[in-house]
């Protein structure tokens, strides 16, 4: 009788793959953020069953309606993010912990917001002790008003609006970045709050996971 090994997923090849073909391919330009991505093992981050597909430019469903960010929309935000090694970064939408891994790597302390206790059960067991990033549960457009002010917010997801409550937790001159949902479109877009307001500018076009929480009122019509 002779027995037939499964052959394994070859993870790094598929890393570096991602970096050549999503990242490299598409502006995502900052040479520590492409390092970090090319470093840290997505595959940690997803279902086991789906390890095989965690490099694959789609996103990847974690249960509970919830999935983790295309590489593309994630390498995208923290490229434009342009963040030093010295921010204070609110991050919206913790998922799994995969971005707030990424974020240790980049800067000095990180605040991941999730709603899902499941999720939230995942990231900090893939985490595991960091000095640098505390997961927090609790609704998403709540933010953790307790750690502010922040230097960066990052949405890791499309929302409808950006509650008033969650731009007043980042300082002023800070910068704020995430995915936006109009008319059924997901945008990337960034912006940079300052004393007299606030407004986001648009600047990809990429598709990326859907959040709970910041719906906006429905209108009557008569």
């Amino acid at each position: 009788m002779t027995m037939t090994m499964e052959r394994q997923p070859d993870f790094v090849a598929m890393r570096t793959a991602m970096v050549a073909s999503q990242l490299r391919t598409n502006a995502v330009s900052d040479a520590r953020v492409v390092a970090v991505m090319a470093n840290v093992p997505r595959e940690r981050f997803v279902p086991g069953e789906m390890a095989p597909f965690a490099y694959r430019d789609d996103l990847i469903a974690l249960g509970g309606g919830r999935s983790l960010n295309l590489p593309i929309a994630t390498g995208r935000l923290l490229t434009e993010a342009r963040l030093l090694p010295s921010d204070h970064v609110l991050l919206i939408g913790a998922a799994s912990g995969y971005t707030a891994a990424l974020l240790g790597e980049l800067v000095a302390s990180v605040v991941a917001v999730e709603v899902d206790p499941a999720l939230v059960a995942q990231a900090r067991t893939n985490l595991g002790a960091s000095e640098r990033i505390t997961i927090v549960e609790a609704p998403l457009e709540l933010g953790h008003s307790e750690r502010a002010p922040y230097d960066v917010m990052i949405v890791d997801g499309a929302i409808e609006q950006y509650p008033e409550q969650l731009v007043a937790q980042v300082r002023p001159g800070g910068r704020i970045l995430g995915g936006i949902l109009d008319n059924g479109v997901t945008r990337l877009a960034s912006g940079r709050k300052s004393e007299g307001g606030f407004a986001m500018i648009d600047f990809a076009d990429v598709d990326c996971c859907r959040l709970p929480g910041f719906a906006k009122p429905a209108r009557f019509t008569f």
